[in-house]
């Protein structure tokens, strides 16, 4: 129950984006049910089912991936001082994020069951002519146990991967129970009390104060009479000139994952539901290995690109955009290197397309490649309001100086425009070397 009252009291953006993870879902539900339709119509045909079933991962990890970075984002469950009083600790919040994270996957799992069964005729009639009876086994009953178990994997798996994602990082002592924690799982602080002021007697005659004044377990200790207090400890700025450790690791599974393609290349193939003739088990593992090493690679190279604006005697814009972008290397490069794959997966799966017939697009997989497409723009969107959501206190000081609205604007602009034509090429190679070894 307060998960929805939370719910809807959010504002319209969030809603947006729970029910872009709704439609994803539903976009992914419709995709196992359909491999459960054709594993009914060719029941001797054991391996392609299983094909089909396999490819159902790859929509089914971009709307798992959408979901965490939508609860991420989602101000409901974002943890605020007074909250643990009331039992809405980082425990419970979590939770939250969670259920409603649940609550949207099984809503669209929900609608895209109406759909299978308004398809088959279940709930009309056979709609289009039965031209989809092949894939959904119109003529066969369906078997209402294994439906709702495929449909059930997304709302699991999505949940557990919230929970696991916004779990609290530090638990709170007995004293830190009633403090104010930061966000998602971030340290948790607690009110120190601040020491009582010295007595006048002390400050007349220069003596020190009682040390009952000072609190126990204070980290700031009064200094003896006729010495000078020590230095506060001033907190450590941010390293921005440190790059992100993954490029190296990237780059070396990026070459082995086009290493293991070109091995699928030269192997017997076998003929995928799409008409495409590859090796399975290769172009399945090559395909990852070249998606992780976008992945790993993209944090480093985002927080090269931001380096490379500040070259050549930067202006006031180069170099706040610059600093933006190495500042938000991790969290911005990461769904972009997500993008980035599946840009050069669908770049070189329209180049085998215009080649010939060696690849034939049918309404399943074009809906998995927009379900994984509209996921991977979604969460790079997603990450991009995060990311806006850390910095609002930096712009806000920037404001309160004098700096231009117009300023802020046209540094977005140009950090958006640099990832644009940073990362652009070195997609459309990578793509050009997928598809390489396919089309032979």
């Amino acid at each position: 129950m307060l998960a929805l009252r939370m719910s809807r009291a959010a504002r319209p953006a969030v809603h947006l984006r729970r029910l872009l993870v709704a439609a994803a879902a539903g976009g992914t539900g419709f995709l196992l049910l359909s491999a459960l339709g054709y594993a009914m119509v060719h029941p001797t045909h054991s391996t392609a089912a299983l094909l089909r079933l396999s490819w159902c991962a790859i929509p089914l990890a971009a709307t798992v991936y959408l979901a965490i970075a939508v609860a991420r984002t989602d101000p409901g469950t974002r943890p605020r001082p007074g909250l643990s009083a009331l039992g809405l600790g980082p425990g419970r919040l979590m939770a939250v994020a969670a259920l409603n994270t649940a609550l949207a996957c099984t809503l669209g799992s929900l609608l895209a069951l109406l759909v299978f069964l308004h398809l088959r005729g279940d709930l009309t009639g056979m709609p289009f002519d039965g031209a989809a009876k092949d894939f959904l086994a119109a003529n066969r009953s369906l078997p209402v146990p294994a439906a709702l178990t495929l449909l059930a994997v997304l709302p699991v798996l999505a949940s557990a991967a919230v929970a696991v994602t916004l779990r609290p990082r530090d638990l709170p002592g007995p004293a830190d129970r009633a403090g104010v924690y930061g966000r998602f799982g971030a340290r948790l602080f607690t009110a120190v009390p601040r020491p009582a002021a010295p007595s006048t007697a002390g400050r007349a005659t220069g003596t020190a104060a009682p040390a009952a004044d000072v609190p126990a377990g204070d980290a700031t200790r009064q200094a003896p009479a006729g010495e000078a207090p020590p230095p506060a400890a001033a907190p450590e700025p941010t390293a921005l000139g440190k790059s992100p450790s993954g490029l190296p690791w990237g780059i070396a599974v990026l070459a082995a994952g086009l290493a293991v393609e070109s091995y699928a290349g030269a192997t017997p193939r076998t003929t995928l539901p799409g008409g495409l003739a590859v090796s399975p088990v290769g172009v399945l593992a090559g395909w990852a290995l070249t998606a992780l090493g976008l992945v790993l690679a993209a944090p480093g190279l985002t927080h090269l690109c931001g380096r490379l604006l500040q070259t050549l005697r930067p202006g006031a814009l180069r170099l706040l955009a610059g600093r933006g972008l190495m500042a938000e290397a991790t969290r911005i490069g990461r769904p972009l290197g997500v993008v980035c794959a599946v840009a050069s997966a669908g770049f070189a799966a329209l180049t085998l397309y215009d080649d010939g017939d060696a690849l034939a697009l049918g309404p399943l997989t074009t809906l998995g490649g927009v379900v994984v497409a509209g996921c991977a723009l979604a969460t790079l969107l997603t990450a991009a309001v995060e990311a806006r959501q850390s910095r609002a206190d930096t712009t806000a000081a920037l404001l309160r100086l004098g700096a231009p609205a117009t300023a802020l604007r046209s540094a977005a602009a140009l950090r958006t425009g640099a990832l644009l034509a940073f990362f652009a090429p070195p997609t459309l190679l990578v793509a050009d070397l997928a598809a390489l070894p396919l089309s032979r």
